[in-house]
């Protein structure tokens, strides 16, 4: 995955509506309605015109749509790369593997689905298709799929035993399909340079089982190859229950570099939404930005509306760099002016390996217990979602050292967070002021603060002090300049008070605190630790 991130083009949003037989509409979302039935926008557009002070308050009216708000609630999502790959020791495979290399004679989603939901994981993406392009379910469209394995006979599914396992323990199932490759390229489809043409998915083959059923299809432009990822989608989104998320990269593969494939963005996005219109769709998406890296890590002021300029086909791109070290605040959306098209509800997610490659290799080990945490305080704590791959091994399995690390993990962030001292307490909130105050009944110790706006009403909050009353003042305890959906703040020790509050001091519109939680951790620092 790492190669794909370094090839990866930024996310994307689609613009054009997809002519078809079921009359496709563009694949926008629904966000809380505003009085008269109108919705708030989750993009607005933007020029050089813009002055600085437009640009802000420009940013202060966009909101998430109601699949954002679900997706960023998650919080902790999981991704299993599993394919050729974990046979073949590669992290980007070549497209010419014999599927019979892939042999997972214990298979068993059931044991994935119990260690992800006891590692508190809310949602889980298998890699359906990787670059590769070997095929983790029977298509129909190719050959280079668990179907030419003689593994179960010919008639694995990986991805029907997933969904059903993550299903049964009542995870939400993702899926990512490759936008690269390498097998299709050997076999003359992917960037063989056809143009954009209208196609019908499905594109039914000899002998298609659909044949008679008068499956609901749909009239796309596509290339040879895009229309080749529309048949695959096509099966994912139908033949397997609901989707959650459909996660794409930027990934090219490793061709010759004349030979590029336009991916057809806004044909892929407008069959998803219609297909699936509840499921996210991220990195290379309208609903979700990769936070650009690799390591799990937000910025430390991480905002959701991002300036961003049009790329193609139904696409946008970062305005600034994907990597800039900020991406939302009055000065990044002043600098972006020249070149951002639109401002847009583009939330960040993390994501990292809980190994250090993404497929399972024997000679690696899974991070500690303490890594874990201090990517979960700068990803979740930073208003992000954080997306954390665990890889199947050769067997089939999670393996056990893994399946142990995450059941520590999640039980150590539930001892940095144990419980909101704050709960019940009917904080007051005197919004002309913009503080919210809370007392505890008595002094209690505090170290760990958590705070989240009311993101219905868009992202506001640009600078607040939380404060606790020592004997007759209150004392500034620390101070933040964003918030989002989410944001943990550790303090360097704790501190005895029984009265806190929040005070927002700068603010682009009205800031609507949702959640104000004190906490005393009960862990103990150890530098030997080694969980």
């Amino acid at each position: 995955m790492t190669v794909s991130r370094r090839l990866f083009m930024a996310a994307a949003v689609t613009t054009a509506v997809a002519a078809s037989s079921t009359s496709l509409t563009p694949p926008t979302a629904t966000a809380a309605a505003r009085p008269g039935g109108a919705e708030p926008p989750y993009r607005i557009r933007v020029g050089p015109g813009d002055t600085p002070a437009t640009l802000v308050d420009k940013a202060s009216q966009v909101r998430p749509t109601a699949r954002q708000i679900a997706w960023q609630k998650l919080e902790q999502t999981a991704f299993l790369h599993f394919g050729v790959n974990t046979f073949t020791g590669l992290e980007w495979g070549t497209g010419d593997e014999d599927p019979d290399v892939f042999q997972p004679h214990e298979l068993d989603t059931d044991q994935w689905a119990r260690a992800l939901r006891d590692g508190g994981f809310r949602l889980a993406i298998l890699t359906v298709k990787h670059h590769d392009g070997f095929v983790l379910y029977p298509s129909r469209y190719t050959g280079h799929s668990v179907a030419g394995s003689s593994w179960r006979d010919g008639k694995g599914d990986v991805l029907r035993a997933f969904a059903d396992s993550l299903r049964r323990y009542g995870i939400k199932v993702g899926v990512y399909i490759s936008p690269a490759d390498e097998n299709q390229y050997l076999d003359g489809v992917y960037a063989n340079g056809s143009k954009r043409a209208a196609r019908t998915i499905p594109t039914l083959v000899p002998d298609d089982d659909r044949a008679g059923r008068e499956p609901r299809t749909f009239t796309l432009d596509a290339t040879d190859y895009g229309a080749h990822m529309l048949n695959q989608l096509y099966e994912v989104l139908t033949e397997y229950g609901p989707i959650d998320e459909v996660w794409f990269d930027g990934a090219q593969g490793r061709i010759p570099p004349d030979k590029v494939e336009t991916y057809d963005w806004d044909s892929w996005y407008a069959l998803i939404r219609a297909l699936a219109p509840a499921a996210t769709m991220a990195v290379r998406g309208p609903d979700v930005r990769w936070v650009g890296n690799e390591g799990g890590l937000a910025r430390e002021n991480e905002w959701s509306v991002v300036p961003v300029k049009d790329s193609g086909n139904g696409s946008v791109d970062y305005a600034l760099a994907y990597d800039a070290p900020d991406q939302g605040s009055r000065e990044a959306l002043a600098e972006a002016r020249t070149v951002a098209q639109y401002l847009q509800w583009w939330p960040a997610e993390c994501d990292v390996s809980i190994r250090p490659g993404w497929f399972h290799h024997e000679d690696e080990q899974p991070k500690t217990v303490d890594e874990l945490t201090d990517i979960w305080f700068r990803s979740v704590g930073r208003n992000s979602v954080l997306l954390l791959n665990i890889p199947p091994d050769r067997r089939g399995l999670l393996p056990d050292a893994d399946v142990a690390r995450l059941r520590a993990f999640r039980e150590r962030i539930r001892r940095e967070l144990p419980g909101d001292l704050a709960a019940g307490r009917g904080p007051r909130h005197d919004r002309k002021a913009g503080t919210v105050t809370v007392d505890l009944g008595r002094a209690r110790e505090v170290d760990r603060i958590r705070l989240a706006e009311d993101i219905r009403h868009g992202q506001q909050l640009e600078h607040a002090v939380v404060e606790a009353r020592i004997g007759d003042a209150w004392r500034t305890v620390t101070e933040v300049d964003t918030v989002g959906a989410s944001r943990v703040l550790t303090l360097a020790a704790p501190v005895t008070a029984r009265r806190w509050r929040v005070r927002v001091t700068r603010s682009r519109r009205t800031v609507r605190i949702a959640r104000f939680g004190l906490y005393r951790s009960q862990v103990t620092p150890d530098p030997r630790r080694d969980e």
